[in-house]
C-alpha cells in the first residue's frame, strides 16, 4: 500500500484521456483556470476597499494644521 510510481499515473492518464476525450479534458481546464483568475480578480479588488479605507482614517486622523473646524447649527430652532 505504498505510494504510486510513474507508471501508475500515466495508466491513469491514458484511462481519464480516454474515457473523457482531449477536448472535453481542454475545456475542463480553460474552465477551472477562468475560475482560478476570477477568484484571484475578486480578491485583488477587495483588497482595493481596505486601502482606501485606511488611507481615510490616516487623513481623518492627521495633524492639527490639516484639519478644518467648522461649527454645527441646529436646524431644528
Amino acid at each position: 500500500m505504498g505510494s504510486f510510481s510513474i507508471w501508475h499515473w500515466l495508466i491513469v492518464l491514458v484511462i481519464v484521456m480516454l474515457v473523457f476525450g482531449t477536448k472535453k479534458l481542454r475545456n475542463i481546464g480553460q474552465d477551472l483556470g477562468g475560475a482560478v483568475k476570477g477568484f484571484k480578480d475578486g480578491m485583488k479588488a477587495s483588497e482595493e476597499p481596505q486601502d482606501k479605507a485606511r488611507e481615510q482614517i490616516q487623513s481623518a486622523t492627521a495633524p492639527a494644521d490639516k484639519t478644518v473646524d467648522v461649527q454645527a447649527k441646529d436646524v431644528n430652532k
